[in-house]
């Protein structure tokens, strides 16, 4: 017997057959309170041995003072051991090294030499984005909707939405859909729909049915 879909608030969604509940998975923006951090709903995390903190073990250089930002949409997975490396990261690498002395002494006001002097875009991920395990994203990567990263891939630049990347760095394998289909489904955005519409329709979207998903977005 289905239970009900679990709501957007709840912060451990997912219940085992005993009826325990797995508290290594989290609908992450209830289990993040982050300054820097934004994620869309019913995006999901999972951890073999849950964190205290899900935005330390996810982005552990996006501190809440940080300039830039970690944006996540909505129904995207994303797998233990993912890890994002935001711009705040970074070391200084035009000059003769690379060694941040202004770190350890206090240093941190603009303009000292050992610094960066110019940040990276805030780190993009788009709608029903799947980061296998383990997978890396570089700072101010930006990832279409629809994106799928294999296991271990270490992700950089922009990546065109439906498109699978695997490797390091990681390689576009290819698109999932034609080009016709992925401007139909990025028109559709069934991800903007009310999660009993969503529901109803589970088949048409799990099962790329596009004909039946556009009469969805239609009716």
């Amino acid at each position: 017997m289905h239970r009900p879909f679990p709501g957007a608030d709840t912060r451990h969604p997912l219940t085992l057959p005993d009826g325990r509940v797995h508290t290594g998975t989290v609908f992450l923006k209830n289990a993040i309170d982050h300054p820097r951090i934004e994620v869309g709903d019913y995006t999901y995390a999972s951890a073999h041995v849950p964190p205290e903190d899900w935005a330390v073990r996810l982005a552990p250089y996006l501190y809440p003072g940080s300039p830039e930002r970690l944006q996540i949409g909505r129904f995207c997975q994303i797998a233990d051991g993912v890890t994002f490396i935001t711009a705040s990261a970074n070391h200084r690498r035009d000059g003769f090294s690379t060694f941040p002395f202004a770190v350890f002494d206090g240093g941190f006001e603009a303009g000292r030499p050992s610094l960066p002097q110019a940040v990276d875009p805030d780190t993009v991920i788009g709608h029903d984005v799947w980061l296998g395990q383990g997978v890396r994203i570089l700072p101010g990567a930006r990832l279409g909707h629809g994106v799928i990263a294999g296991a271990g891939a270490v992700v950089a630049g922009h990546v065109p939405p439906y498109t699978l990347v695997a490797g390091n760095p990681a390689r576009p394998v290819r698109t999932r859909f034609d080009a016709a289909t992925i401007a139909r489904l990025l028109d559709i955005a069934w991800w903007d729909w009310p999660i009993d519409r969503i529901l109803a329709h589970e088949a048409a979207i799990c099962g790329a049915d596009l004909a039946a998903l556009e009469r969805a977005a239609a009716g």
